[in-house]
């Protein structure tokens, strides 16, 4: 007999060490859970959130009201600071009430069940579930401590109406925080739990109410305080405040952006943008305003600070719920004369000046391409940089590819950060590859801040919801192109706006220039299927491209202008209440008054600038024409 129960005991020690060893062998579970992601916009409101369909926050247990803990422990598991995560006293009762009935009646999960069952299991009613959850809950008391777990519980369980966690059911209740919840706000969403679809005052204010009572009564309150509580109905919201994405396509090109950095969007992260909601809100009025609204033509708009390349506003389509397709960084559409100011700037840098002429009439090249100008209007007399740059003659810029090479235009474009594969051919010069609306904005962005490059940037800092620092953006900007040549460059795109600048086409900014109040520098750009505007200021840039997402023609007259319609309601909004900023220029360059027409210093004209020893040196009235010979003698006959 003594030999049995000798047996038995070690048999039983046996099992007990096994057990444990497997307990301690198996290591701390993971309690890692999806939590909602946070998008700050660039004055710390928040822009958006990603959660999935499951709102999930988390909080320290310090950062929850004592209310709210003494109300989920006085209902859910008087012993939990008492038990090893299984309480056998009511597991005994549970299953002889289940054995009673015939079936899983009653619940005897401590709140350590509870949370492995959040993190680990299903909520189906089955007895081997019961077996994992009640092996997980010792796993998860052997490892972590009590305010662990029970910190653990409070972010996890679900408290209805896609709120998951403590703080997510405070916002969507009350909206305050946890940690500001009141004694008999914190009684009611302790009730909500043991069935959302139930208890929820938003489902059955009856059976919330009794509730809320009943898990008053269970708390340690005085008389006082008990009374008073129950008096002390809570007001309901029923809503989470700013749930609506402000800056969809924008917020979606973050997410791009988080993921190329290597973080999980549902990693409970607080992501820091770039963005401007003033801009935003501008650029959202601005395409709206600017697009009627059965109209079938779509838009894309992306706007830069170029001191620092931020990303501002980033709109890519007129409606994100129609369509989530983001224009401004999926879609590559051809930039048409957007070009031409990259082209001219690699001009600068091999002898030309804003008054080199070219001679504008109708010519084919190498035999069979035959650009056109606008409306087929041509000069028939040489022209300057300057006087083609603003009506974009497109004679003048394909002769200057030419002369250049257009595998350097192609570098050019690289230089300005283009990744988009361009066609070194002699129509690049027109703008004929596809590139995207954030490239171009970002490469523009370029120009105006006197040739620094950077690439684009819509993050600034990622957190943890602990407020670890896990990302910090390091400036990494770089003088990469010249500065002169850019305030050169910068001079000439105001010309745009300047009806007087040409006497034989209009310049293709003058549609608007009447609704502009402060100085601007720009280029349009047009392809049969594409209208552009693309311009800036000293502190903004911004791109606007108009089209249909199937690359039909635009055939409509109206049409063709919401692009720069579009674009000047955008930058006067979006610099409304701003002083106009002159642009400035380094102090090496000289500034000349010249006739555009006849590229002659002429008091009274057009204020060019240029870098020493360019500048014209014959006076009006003319006395003689600067002709591609004296610039270039062994030119082909199509470059006169």
């Amino acid at each position: 007999m003594k030999k049995w129960l000798m047996a038995i005991l070690v048999s039983i020690i046996g099992a007990v060490i096994v057990f444990f060893y497997a307990l301690y062998a198996a290591g701390p579970p993971d309690i890692t859970v999806p939590r909602s992601t946070l998008f700050y916009a660039a004055d710390g409101t928040k822009a958006a959130e990603a959660h999935g369909g499951e709102k999930r926050y988390w909080v320290k247990l310090e950062d929850i009201s004592p209310y709210m803990i003494d109300a989920v422990i006085s209902i859910e598991d008087k012993q939990f600071h008492n038990h090893f995560g299984l309480d056998p006293k009511r597991i005994a009762g549970a299953a002889l009430a289940d054995i009673k009935a015939g079936a899983k009646v009653q619940g005897a999960s401590t709140i350590t069940q509870q949370y492995a069952r959040n993190i680990f299991l299903t909520h189906d009613k089955t007895w081997t579930r019961k077996a994992k959850e009640a092996w997980q809950a010792l796993r998860l008391e052997a490892f972590y401590s009590k305010d662990e777990i029970l910190e653990g519980y409070l972010n996890t369980v679900y408290f209805g109406h896609g709120a998951y966690g403590i703080e997510a059911a405070s916002q969507f209740y009350y909206g305050k925080p946890a940690a500001a919840l009141s004694v008999s706000e914190a009684a009611l969403l302790a009730g909500i739990p043991k069935g959302p679809s139930v208890y929820s005052p938003l489902i059955s204010r009856e059976k919330s109410e009794q509730r809320r009572r009943l898990i008053l009564s269970e708390m340690h309150l005085s008389k006082h305080e008990y009374e008073k509580a129950v008096a002390d109905a809570p007001r309901i919201t029923g809503a989470f405040a700013d749930d609506e994405n402000s800056a969809p396509y924008f917020i979606d090109a973050v997410r791009g952006e988080l993921e190329s950095l290597g973080f999980r969007e549902q990693s409970g992260l607080k992501v820091y943008t770039t963005l401007q909601p003033r801009h935003q809100k501008a650029a959202d009025q601005a395409m709206a305003d600017g697009i009627a609204s059965g109209a079938s033509i779509q838009s894309a708009l992306v706007s830069i600070d170029p001191d620092t390349h931020y990303v501002t506003a980033l709109s890519g389509g007129r409606n994100y719920r129609e369509s989530p397709f983001n224009r401004a960084v999926q879609a590559f559409r051809q930039p048409g004369s957007l070009i031409k100011p990259f082209l001219y700037y690699e001009a600068l840098g091999h002898g030309m000046t804003p008054l080199t002429k070219r001679k504008s009439e109708p010519t084919t090249f190498e035999g069979n391409y035959s650009p056109k100008n606008f409306n087929s209007q041509y000069a028939e007399r040489a022209v300057t940089m300057a006087e083609a740059l603003a009506v974009s003659d497109n004679i003048y810029a394909v002769k200057t590819n030419m002369l250049l090479g257009p595998e350097t235009l192609v570098q050019t474009m690289e230089e300005f950060g283009v990744t988009s594969k361009l066609q070194a051919v002699p129509s690049l010069a027109l703008g004929t590859s596809g590139m995207t609306v954030l490239e171009t904005a970002n490469a523009y962005a370029a120009i105006a801040s006197g040739g620094t490059f950077a690439k684009p940037v819509f993050i600034t800092k990622v957190e943890s919801m602990d407020g670890e620092v896990l990302y910090q953006y390091d400036k990494q900007q770089e003088q990469r192109l010249d500065r002169n040549k850019m305030a050169v460059l910068t001079r000439l795109m105001t010309g745009m706006f300047d009806k007087t600048i040409s006497d034989y086409a209009s310049p293709t900014g003058t549609v608007i220039a009447s609704s502009l109040t402060r100085p601007y520098a720009g280029k349009s750009g047009s392809t049969p299927y594409d209208y552009w505007m693309a311009g800036f200021t000293p502190s903004l840039v911004s791109v606007v491209w108009t089209g249909y997402d199937n690359g039909a023609e635009i055939t409509k007259t109206e049409d063709r202008s919401r692009a720069k319609v579009i674009w000047a309601k955008f930058m006067e909004e979006a610099h409304k209440g701003q002083n106009p900023e002159a642009f400035t220029w380094p102090r090496e360059l000289v500034e000349v008054e010249v006739d555009v027409k006849t590229g002659t210093a002429c008091s009274g004209g057009h204020k060019l600038l240029f870098e020493p020893g360019t500048e014209p040196e014959t006076k009006c009235p003319k006395d003689e024409e600067h002709t591609e010979e004296m610039l270039y003698p062994e030119l082909p006959e199509w470059f006169r």
